[in-house]
C-alpha cells in the first residue's frame, strides 16, 4: 500500500504515537507499504510551529532532515496545484486541498483523522481508528 500521511498523522507518529489508532500503526509499520509525505506537511508544521501551535526543536533545518528522511517525498507538481484550487471540499483549508490532490493524482491512500478528508470519492483514504 502507498500511504500519504496527512500532517497531524506524521506528526503524531513523531511524538505523540499514542494518537494512532491499531490500523494506521500497524499500515505505518509494515515494511511493503510505501509512507510518503508531502512538503506541503512540513510548511504546515514549520508553519504552526511558528505560531505556537506545536513546539518544535530549535534547530528546524536538523529536524526536518530527521523527521523527513525515512519518507518518501511527494512531488508537487504543477499538475497537483492545478487540481488542489479545483477539488471540492467540505472547508478551505489550504494544505487539505493539496493533500487531497497530491493523494489522489499519485494514486495514494491518504492516512488521516480529519472527518473533512474521509470518504471523498476519487481519493482513497485510510482512517485513524
Amino acid at each position: 500500500m502507498k500511504l500519504l500521511l496527512d500532517t497531524h498523522i506524521w506528526l503524531w507518529s513523531l511524538h505523540e504515537p499514542g494518537k494512532l489508532g491499531k490500523r494506521v500503526l500497524h499500515e505505518l509499520k509494515e515494511s511493503r507499504n510505501e509512507i510518503w509525505l508531502s512538503p506541503i506537511s512540513t510548511w504546515e508544521a514549520l508553519t504552526l510551529n511558528a505560531k505556537g501551535r506545536i513546539q518544535l526543536p530549535a534547530d528546524l533545518a536538523e529536524w526536518v532532515r530527521r523527521a523527513t528522511s525515512p519518507l518518501r517525498e511527494a512531488p508537487l507538481t504543477h499538475e497537483i496545484a492545478l487540481l488542489a484550487r479545483q477539488l471540492v471540499l467540505p472547508h478551505n483549508d489550504t494544505a487539505d486541498h493539496f493533500l487531497a490532490a497530491t493523494a489522489q493524482l499519485l494514486k495514494l491512500t491518504l492516512v488521516t483523522a480529519d472527518r473533512n478528508l474521509l470518504g471523498l470519492g476519487n481519493i482513497s483514504t485510510l482512517a485513524n481508528r
